[in-house]
């Protein structure tokens, strides 16, 4: 097999070898970004497996601060950064004791939008380079093909006979490679598309149920923490009269 490979590599002829060439460097672009991206979801997972329980612990034994450190400091953690994104925001008003208003945790809210937008923008790195080899590998493997065909019509037209006939076969069969070549780059590379684009929704699931829950939290809990029970009432009634605005004790 090596030896007919290596015959039909020798025997092609320049635009043939061009279009081989063409289709190596876009299966190991796209291998090569396959592998990135898998690594980099199997670390944030295996981070957020780590980070879960104990953030979940300090926010029950209302430990907001440990909850903060623990965001701040697991930065290879999707879930981490997008509840760091928000608990930054309420950060200072917790440290000097401050009345939390309504705008607040709208603020709160709007940063854990950035910070998920952030994220998945990097998890969708490189999606669009394996989708554009693999809608396209096959086709330049079809190129190869049809001009291989072309010249192998020319060469029986050009010798006549038996001859052009034994040569025809051969470079169809050499033509053919290209196209063949063309699907095997294609085939893993909308494999890894579509896993990483189903991982990507599920990871984006994850940072939205999460932060929800974690403001919810803010909007419930961390008023009575610091003295300020009346904090949640007076939350919702304002935002049933104007939807943000101060909250005054």
């Amino acid at each position: 097999m090596n030896t007919d490979l290596l015959h039909l590599w020798e025997a092609s002829g320049a635009f043939a070898k061009f279009i081989i060439i063409v289709l190596a460097i876009m299966s190991v672009y796209s291998l090569t970004i396959a592998f990135q991206k898998y690594m980099k979801i199997k670390k944030s997972e295996s981070a957020t497996r780590k980070f879960a329980p104990q953030f979940s612990r300090a926010i029950q034994e209302e430990n907001l601060d440990q909850a903060i450190a623990l965001a701040e400091k697991n930065k290879d953690s999707h879930v981490s950064r997008v509840l760091g994104g928000a608990l930054t925001e309420v950060k200072p008003l917790l440290r000097d004791r401050a009345t939390i208003t309504a705008a607040d945790i709208n603020s709160a809210e709007r940063a854990v939008e950035r910070q998920m937008m952030i994220v998945l923008a990097e998890f969708k790195r490189g999606s669009g380079v394996l989708g554009t080899v693999g809608a396209t590998a096959p086709f330049v493997g079809l190129l190869g093909t049809t001009i291989g065909i072309v010249n192998s019509f020319q060469a029986m037209s050009m010798g006549g006979g038996a001859a052009g006939l034994q040569g025809i076969m051969a470079g169809i069969a050499e033509a053919l490679i290209a196209t063949a070549f063309g699907l095997l780059v294609a085939i893993p590379a909308v494999w890894f598309y579509n896993y990483f684009t189903t991982k990507t929704e599920n990871l984006s699931v994850e940072m939205m149920y999460t932060s929800k829950e974690l403001i919810d939290y803010l909007i419930k809990s961390v008023g009575s923490e610091f003295g300020r029970s009346i904090f949640t009432k007076e939350f919702q009634a304002t935002k049933a009269v104007s939807g943000s605005g101060h909250i005054h004790g």
